[in-house]
């Protein structure tokens, strides 16, 4: 075991990034009900045993166009805005009622990248976010897509988490996606791609593995995954990227279970 793995059993302040590909179906594009339920009592149950959770979740989108019964993600900025705004009241609906019944109280906080950027508002957020802890409630953090454009928008849920991870402090960074980790080739086209464990340092090689967008729902691919690590390991925090479809992989992966792939800080 590595010594960036055995540090996971000591980590005390975890921010856990789940995207859409593992909160939702992939043919119809609803949410995954059964999916979410399980991560939600995984969660509940570190919480239990004295971890501090930031929960960075994306999916309001996704929520709203199964909400309104669509069969795609809209082009326009304003219809997807509309749609975030519809799915995050149905997301934090579900978050609310799973977490009650595993006895957590959740708060949910909508950032942009104003909020991360301007001293006065990055303070006030990590105030927030510190006085929801401090409480033993859970933060539940999103982009405000509802009202977001570029020009104000950090662009997709693993840079958001990797700022949060950053503005708290945080002990480790785990992001939840569809697939097991960065692999040294596609691994949906080459059935030869290697998982790589561990990763000491974010070079030119490292960042041309990564592609596009995983899925049709989804924003984040594997690039922005890398980002979100850069970031993270310059301000002294490892990175974790595993898969959100295996239930019990975040437990696995806080006992130094080598899964998945871990960018360690520098």
């Amino acid at each position: 075991m590595s010594l960036s793995r055995e540090k996971l059993k000591y980590a005390r302040r975890i921010v856990i990034k789940v995207g859409t590909s593992t909160l939702a179906h992939g043919e119809s594009g609803n949410l995954n009900l059964y999916r979410i339920e399980h991560l939600i009592r995984e969660i509940a149950d570190l919480h239990n045993a004295g971890k501090e959770i930031i929960f960075v979740t994306s999916g309001a989108i996704a929520a709203g166009i199964g909400k309104m019964n669509l069969k795609s993600k809209p082009d326009t900025i304003p219809e997807n805005q509309a749609l975030a705004a519809i799915g995050q009241g149905v997301l934090m609906h579900i978050y609310e009622k799973f977490f009650a019944e595993y006895g957590q109280t959740i708060g949910q906080i909508l950032l942009t990248k104003e909020n991360a950027i301007d001293e006065h508002s990055r303070e006030n957020s990590k105030n927030s976010l510190t006085a929801i802890l401090k409480m033993g409630a859970i933060p539940i953090i999103n982009e405000n897509d509802a009202v977001a454009v570029d020009e104000i928008k950090i662009g997709d849920n693993d840079n958001l988490s990797a700022i949060v991870a950053v503005l708290m402090n945080a002990d480790i960074l785990i992001i939840l996606t569809d697939i097991d980790g960065l692999y040294d080739k596609n691994p949906k086209v080459d059935g030869d791609a290697k998982l790589i464990s561990e990763v000491d340092k974010i070079n030119s090689e490292i960042e041309k593995i990564a592609g596009g967008a995983g899925t049709k729902l989804g924003t984040g691919g594997m690039f922005t995954k890398i980002q979100a690590a850069r970031l993270t390991t310059r301000n002294k925090i490892s990175t974790l990227i595993i898969s959100g479809k295996e239930i019990g992989n975040l437990r696995r992966a806080l006992n130094g279970e080598e899964i998945g792939t871990i960018f360690s800080a520098n």
